[in-house]
């Protein structure tokens, strides 16, 4: 049986086929976990221990002595990103409550989701892409520099910063431990880097149900068209803008911008996180994680499709060079919009 090839069919499916298998599972069977107790009752509610081994294998996979050129790049999409969600983020908290949107055919719309969707980039899917189009190295090897966004840490920052959610320092200090020690272990011994970075992408599946386990299938549903317009501001606002701060900031070509406008599959996990911290944000967290999953599947979808839009542009004003073999370059693009989710 093709299994996981079945799955990679779903933009985005390593993550989102999980989380709806376990959205499902708690809506049919709501208390499967305490019925089943032990280890395997134990892991459908332990999202954040599989969370903490996910943040340290991404950790890991970051090489602090890349060139200059390739942190500038890195360091840039990340700072932009990040800064965009957030004054994002302040400009609708002034329109809109703590809550959200309890009613009406915006339900579920709330600071929280804007935020989560927003602020970080669908990091698999980014590489696939600039794997695809021929040399594209530096932007690979950018990525890992702006991974660090794949966590918690810097919805939570926003939020506490504009005055919108109340968190002790030692919870914006947990939410990083587990990136900064594999960081330095990654850094001080390359094989440990070589034996966890790619462990990354096999937990997705495993975090993605705990996540799911936690929400009501029902509320999937109600989220979709909220979370289907969220999908679409995601890749053209914040695409257009990591564009020009590729293009003007970086002297780029724009293009790994227009990759990076997507929403990372771990970001599905901030909401339940925030709220862990935050009890506030209880009352919107399920809502705000069901609109990220439909969004990290619309983004799924759309940024290959932008993103080679603008590959073929730069190629009619010969910015880049057409390859010789250019429908080989067609056929990988294809697959791109299938590949999971990976939040690094």
């Amino acid at each position: 049986m093709q299994i996981k090839k079945t799955i990679d069919k779903v933009p985005g499916g390593i993550m989102i086929v999980p989380l709806v298998i376990g959205a499902l599972v708690h809506t049919l069977w709501p208390t499967l976990d305490t019925e089943l107790t032990g280890v395997t009752g134990t892991f459908m509610t332990g999202t954040s221990v599989v969370l903490f081994i996910f943040f340290f294998c991404i950790g890991t996979g970051i090489n602090l002595k890349a060139s200059g050129k390739i942190a500038a790049k890195g360091v840039t999409l990340l700072v932009v990103k990040v800064l965009f969600a957030a004054l994002l983020g302040i400009i609708i908290n002034m329109f809109l409550p703590t809550k959200g949107i309890t009613s009406g055919l915006f339900a579920g719309f709330s600071t929280l989701a804007v935020i989560a969707s927003f602020n970080a980039a669908n990091g698999g899917l980014y590489t696939a892409l600039m794997s695809t189009i021929p040399d594209r190295e530096i932007d690979l090897a950018a990525y890992p520099f702006f991974s660090i966004q794949s966590g918690p840490f810097f919805t939570m920052l926003t939020l506490g910063i504009a005055g919108i959610g109340a968190f002790p320092w030692q919870a914006l200090v947990s939410t990083l431990v587990p990136f900064a020690l594999g960081l330095l272990l990654g850094g001080l011994d390359p094989e440990i880097r070589k034996m966890f970075a790619p462990v990354g992408g096999a937990l997705i599946p495993f975090f993605a149900f705990t996540i799911g386990y936690s929400m009501n299938f029902d509320m999937l549903l109600k989220s979709g068209l909220v979370g289907i317009l969220m999908g679409v501001a995601v890749v053209f606002i914040t695409g257009y803008v990591l564009y020009l701060s590729d293009r003007y900031i970086v002297r780029s070509d724009g293009l790994a911008g227009w990759a990076a406008s997507s929403t990372a599959g771990a970001a599905i996990s901030v909401p339940v996180v925030i709220a862990q911290m935050d009890s506030s944000f209880k009352p919107v967290a399920e809502s705000a994680t069901a609109i990220v999953a439909t969004c990290v599947l619309i983004t799924a979808i759309l940024t290959p499709m932008v993103t080679m839009w603008h590959y073929r542009r730069l190629q009619r004003k010969g910015v880049v060079p057409t390859p010789v073999n250019d429908t080989a370059v067609n056929a990988k693009q294809k697959s791109a919009s299938g590949t999971l989710t990976h939040q690094h």
